[in-house]
């Protein structure tokens, strides 16, 4: 019997509203091609599990001594910072995961009980999505919802999205897919008959100043998006609005002329003004703190706005 198909998930997210229309229950894949800067969810670019920390649940000192710490067999924590116990007013040494060590076996999550520690990717098969979802098949219904995978990259795990995709429209589910577009058209073609509407990534129209800043270049994502459109799908345009990348006019006017292009496909253009949760997020996952930019004010978001509406495109921030 051959092995069922899998992928690696870190997070299942129901009741999510901004992922697409209505009440959607949202699959977010693990692993990333591209690398930027301001990711949001950092622990999503890697493909395999790792150890993430959130300092706030850790309880210290001789507890974790005797758990977490006696579990791990690379020696790869530590007590680090001290902080005080919001209870007792007592100081606190921290655990600190010492990341050389560390190779992400997950023993000391099974032994932390508040969870401070945990591990971040987990494989399922189709089936078990699907026994997550069909619960709330009524919510979708009620609110013209569905499913949304996203990620990550999707179509990084292409097999695994497009059997996934494939069965949610099996059973009549309306789906969403979240992408940055970077794969080759043999991919996204594939879910082209099983995706009602392409949550679509523009990041920057000059494909240097993309690979310069994200890793990758941008032309197989123009041509992809292109592709959609000229096939039959349904594209919301999203585009992060990130100071001192791609906030200028000159950018934001070619990346509207391209949503012109791409005609009745777009049903909305969705600004999405950055912002700093993920500078807290990858300190979970790493010692390297991230550059952080300050977020765009309403009033840059609400010119944006209108620069996009002035070429008759449907435009909101998100």
């Amino acid at each position: 019997m051959p092995e069922e198909i899998s992928g690696m998930v870190y997070d299942i997210q129901p009741f999510s509203v901004q992922d697409g229309p209505g009440i959607r229950t949202t699959v977010f894949l693990k692993g990333c091609p591209l690398r930027c800067p301001w990711c949001h969810s950092p622990e999503s670019q890697e493909f395999y599990p790792q150890i993430s920390w959130i300092p706030m649940r850790c309880v210290g000192t001789e507890i974790c001594e005797s758990s977490c710490l006696k579990a791990c067999p690379k020696d790869a924590l530590e007590f680090g910072d001290t902080s005080i116990d919001s209870k007792s007013g007592e100081t606190i040494q921290l655990v600190h995961v010492k990341r050389d060590l560390c190779d992400n076996c997950g023993l000391c999550a099974e032994e932390c009980y508040p969870h401070a520690l945990f591990l971040c990717g987990t494989r399922y098969t189709v089936e078990e999505i699907m026994q997550k979802v069909r619960p709330d098949r009524a919510f979708f219904n009620r609110s013209g919802g569905g499913v949304t995978i996203s990620g990550g990259e999707a179509l990084s795990q292409s097999e695994f999205t497009v059997a996934l995709l494939k069965q949610l429209k099996a059973e009549d589910f309306n789906t969403a897919l979240d992408t940055t577009g970077f794969a080759t058209w043999k991919i996204v073609e594939m879910t082209l008959p099983y995706t009602d509407l392409y949550l679509y990534d523009l990041k920057h129209m000059d494909s240097a100043r993309h690979k310069q800043t994200i890793g990758v270049p941008n032309e197989p994502i123009l041509e992809n998006v292109r592709n959609i459109a000229a096939s039959g799908g349904k594209l919301q345009i999203r585009i992060p609005v990130i100071p001192l990348f791609n906030d200028d006019t000159e950018n934001l006017t070619r990346t509207a002329k391209l949503c012109v292009e791409l005609g009745d496909a777009v049903t909305v253009v969705q600004l999405l003004p950055y912002h700093n949760l993920g500078v807290s997020k990858h300190l979970r996952i790493s010692d390297t703190p991230v550059a952080e930019a300050t977020p765009p004010s309403d009033a840059k978001m609400e010119e944006i706005k209108a620069l996009f509406e002035s070429f008759g495109l449907p435009a909101v921030i998100h």
